[in-house]
């Protein structure tokens, strides 16, 4: 294996992620805090690296195989978590390395837990370095590399086989659909701005928040999340725009083109939508008869809590942790589900449990009339067997690897709540967990270094769906 092209493009990164770096250290050099020195110092820092590894692993020409990309995939997560988290170390904060790495992995991942309390009063710049990680790892991984690699004559489309971002091609060259998405991703978060600060954000929180939304992150510039504003304009323009977030980015492309029916013709954004009405009027209901809420607030509240679960982002209005079992039930099977491919949700997507449902009742036809021929369909078109085994196991991967992380996490002296609902919301990059800790309410800054360390894997895990990793650990990977 040749490991020269891998470090090349991974110090392009590095200096792209020490470019972002100037972000936030502007603001705070304006707000004359002292935390632009951190800024400056982890951007010095993470410039050099990166010069370094292209200046030694320099080729007249670079060839880059499909192995190799897997591994630089995967390291190109841990490196760009590894150097985000130098501003949390340095900062007036002051977070241990694997607390900082924690929250830094977090944010890249998009799954929006955190270990920092008082957010209210920490410096503009720490705020906004949060939620760059957020609007950086929620698609621009992906659209550097097809950027990239071609202008390294390496085949961008490469990409799409060890990241989370199915896609399919529409455009005739990755670095057409790199601009397409980044264009699209922009505009998007740019409008989100304008709504929330039109509903009452002030414009540095409508910043912030906009690129968690989009994202489908959930860091927020307050602890009590968007609940702190309590307002219903600004959580219906979050609600919006995390259903516009969690829709396949390719659908945009063609709404764009005017094809508006696209969305109708998707079955994947049809059965995501219904599952959506479905527990918001199951939750919603349940509110309406067992809490003091009114009929408006029942929906409003129902709403938000579905939908920043299903769709992974993990904002909060309400401890939806107080309102009961069913509540906490729902919304522990939804933070399991995710959004839909092609968008910048976790967990385990729903075209996937569309498979497994046609799967399930080919199985059951087949017990009622043995003779009969019977075909699993997705989209009104057929489902090649290869495409089932793969579904079919990475749900079995995806359930031993959310029992074994949460047995872990038990053994390292969490609660079973505690563990097990940090195991599920670490793996599919949900944000908040369950029980008094961790919940809504809570944070994961009480956790040990080591639950911190497994909790970091599982959503690198999440975040590159799972396969991608668990390659490099074959044996044979390196063999070949």
């Amino acid at each position: 294996m040749n490991f020269k092209p891998i470090f090349f493009v991974n110090g392009i990164m590095l200096l792209i992620l020490s470019l972002a770096m100037m972000i936030p250290m502007m603001v705070d050099l304006a707000d004359r805090s002292t935390d632009w020195q951190v800024f400056a110092a982890s951007q010095i820092i993470t410039a050099f690296s990166g010069f370094l590894m292209i200046f030694i692993n320099r080729e007249r020409v670079i060839k880059i195989t499909l192995r190799e990309t897997f591994l630089m995939t995967c390291l190109s997560w841990v490196l760009m978590a590894l150097y985000s988290a130098i501003p949390f170390c340095l900062a007036e904060i002051k977070l241990d390395f694997a607390h900082a790495f924690f929250e830094a992995m977090s944010g890249i991942t998009t799954t929006g837990s955190t270990v920092i309390s008082g957010l209210d009063t920490l410096p503009r710049g720490i705020l906004l370095w949060r939620s760059l990680l957020h609007w950086i790892g929620g698609i621009g991984f992906l659209v550097v590399a097809l950027a990239i690699l071609p202008l390294l004559q390496i085949s961008g489309m490469q990409i799409f086989k060890t990241q989370s971002f199915d896609i399919e091609k529409i455009l005739p060259s990755a670095s057409q659909m790199a601009w397409f998405l980044l264009g699209v991703y922009s505009v998007i978060t740019v409008v989100c701005i304008f709504c929330l600060n039109n509903a009452g954000m002030t414009f540095f929180d409508a910043v912030n928040h906009a690129m968690s939304v989009v994202a489908t992150g959930g860091f927020s510039t307050h602890d009590k999340s968007i609940g702190y504003f309590n307002n219903a304009q600004i959580e219906f323009v979050v609600i919006f725009f995390m259903i516009v977030a969690s829709l396949p980015f390719m659908l945009h492309f063609r709404v764009l083109k005017r094809d508006f029916a696209a969305i109708a013709r998707d079955s994947q954004v049809r059965v995501f939508l219904s599952i959506c009405m479905v527990a918001i009027t199951i939750m919603a209901v349940y509110l309406l008869l067992f809490s003091p809420y009114t009929f408006f607030d029942s929906i409003r509240h129902a709403a938000f809590a579905v939908l920043a679960i299903i769709t992974g982002t993990g904002f909060a209005t309400q401890d939806y942790a107080a309102w009961g079992m069913l509540p906490v039930g729902l919304v522990f099977c939804l933070s399991m589900m995710g959004g839909c491919s092609g968008s910048t949700t976790g967990g385990m997507k729903t075209f996937r449990f569309q498979i497994l449902w046609s799967m399930l009742k080919l199985q059951v036809n087949k017990l009622i009339t043995p003779s009969g021929v019977f075909q699993v369909h997705y989209n009104k078109k057929a489902v090649d067997a290869n495409v089932q085994t793969a579904v079919s196991l990475f749900f079995f991967v995806y359930l031993a690897l959310f029992f074994f992380a949460g047995v872990l996490l038990m053994m390292n002296g969490l609660s079973f709540i505690t563990a097990f609902s940090g195991a599920m919301t670490a793996i599919s990059n949900v944000g908040p967990g369950l029980g008094p800790v961790i919940g809504p309410s809570g944070n994961f800054s009480s956790l040990n270094a080591a639950s911190l360390w497994i909790l970091s894997a599982c959503m690198l895990l999440g975040r590159l769906e799972i396969f991608t990793i668990l390659v490099l650990l074959s044996p044979r990977f390196w063999r070949q």
